[in-house]
C-alpha cells in the first residue's frame, strides 16, 4: 500500500475509529460506538490504512479481523485515547470514560437460571446489560456482524472470525416428579431402562427429541425411536411440565437443582458416566475488550465454574 502522505500526525478522529472498530469487531458496531454511519467509518477506516501504509483489518463475510499492524497501533493507542475521551466528556484524566452497555447473548434457560441471578454485583459496580436468547447458530451470526460482545454457545464456532474458551459443561438427568416415579419399576430401569420406559410420556424439546435421544444413545446405548407425548421448545417449561407429573424427560442438572434437591423431581438413574454438553463463552477475534465486557466475561467463568 502506498503513502499518500508519509509526514505529519495522523487524525485523531480516524484513530478513534479505528480503536472502535478494533475493539468491537464490526464496522456496524463501530460505527453505534463513535455516532457515525457506517459509510464514514468506512471511509475513516481506509484514510488511516492509506496514510499508515498498512493493512489494518481483514474483511471477513460478518465483521472485521485485525492485522498485526492492527494489534500493535491498538496497543500504543488504547492508554492514551481513553485518557482524552474521559478528559473531552468532562471528567478526570484517571476517570474511565463512561461504556456502552454489554451485550450479552446465550440460551434462554442458562441466562435465566444461572446467569441473571447472580448480576447484582455486576449492576453495583456500575455494568450496564442487554441481554438476548435465542439459538447458538443464530446468535454466533450476530457476534460475527457486531450486534453482541459475548455469546454463550452450545456450539464451538470455527474460522478466525471468533474466539471460544470452554465455559461450563452441562450434565444431563433422567427426571420425574415423585408419583411418576413410584409407577416405575426402578429396577427394572437401571438393569433395562428402555423396556422400563416403555409407554411412559415423554416430554421434549422438539418432536426429533433431541435431548432424549443423546441420553438413550450415551446411557442405555440404544437408539430411542419412541414419539414425543409434549413438546415445548423451552426446557424451564419442561422443567414444570414434568414437576407436574406429566412424563418423564431429560433436563441439564443446573436447570432443576432446587428441584431436586426438594423432592419435587426425582432422579431416574445415576449412571457413572452421565452425558455431558460442554458450551462456550464466544467473542469476536482480535477485538480489543472493553473493560466492563471482560468484567462479565470473568464473572461468567466464575458462574459456570460455581454450577
Amino acid at each position: 500500500m502506498v503513502h499518500k502522505n508519509a509526514d505529519g500526525p495522523l487524525d485523531l478522529a480516524q484513530l478513534r475509529t479505528f480503536l472502535a472498530v478494533y475493539r468491537a469487531g464490526s464496522l456496524t458496531a463501530a460505527a453505534r460506538l463513535v455516532g457515525l454511519s457506517q459509510p464514514t467509518v468506512t471511509a475513516q477506516l481506509r484514510a488511516l490504512e492509506e496514510r499508515t501504509g498498512r493493512q489494518l483489518f481483514e474483511r471477513l463475510p460478518r465483521g472485521v479481523t485485525p492485522t498485526p499492524a492492527a494489534d500493535d497501533l491498538a496497543a500504543r493507542l488504547a492508554a492514551p485515547m481513553d485518557a482524552l475521551e474521559a478528559i473531552a466528556g468532562g471528567g478526570a484524566a484517571d476517570e474511565p470514560a463512561p461504556e456502552p452497555p454489554v451485550l450479552l447473548a446465550g440460551p434462554a434457560e442458562f441466562l435465566a437460571g444461572a446467569v441473571v441471578p447472580t448480576l447484582g454485583t455486576l449492576l453495583d459496580r456500575g455494568v450496564r446489560l442487554r441481554i438476548t436468547a435465542g439459538l447458538s447458530e443464530d446468535l454466533l451470526a450476530g457476534l460475527r456482524a457486531g450486534r453482541f460482545d459475548l455469546v454463550v454457545s452450545t456450539i464451538r464456532p470455527r474460522g478466525r472470525a471468533l474466539v471460544s474458551e470452554p465455559l461450563a459443561d452441562e450434565t444431563f438427568v433422567l427426571v420425574a416428579s415423585p408419583d411418576r416415579a413410584a409407577r416405575l419399576d426402578r429396577e427394572l430401569l437401571a438393569r433395562d431402562g428402555p423396556a422400563a420406559l416403555a409407554g411412559v410420556p415423554l416430554i421434549s424439546y422438539a418432536d426429533d427429541l433431541p435431548i432424549l435421544r443423546r441420553y438413550w444413545r450415551h446411557v442405555f446405548e440404544t437408539r430411542l425411536t419412541a414419539e414425543p407425548a409434549l413438546v415445548v421448545p423451552d426446557l424451564r417449561a419442561i422443567k414444570a411440565a414434568a414437576v407436574a407429573g406429566l412424563g418423564v424427560t431429560v433436563l441439564p442438572r443446573y436447570l432443576c437443582l432446587d428441584e431436586l434437591a426438594g423432592g419435587a423431581l426425582v432422579p431416574l438413574l445415576d449412571p457413572e458416566d452421565p452425558p455431558i454438553n460442554t458450551s462456550f463463552l464466544v467473542q469476536r477475534s482480535g477485538a480489543y475488550p472493553l473493560p466492563h465486557v471482560d468484567l462479565v466475561r470473568r464473572h461468567l467463568l466464575r458462574v459456570a465454574r460455581d454450577c
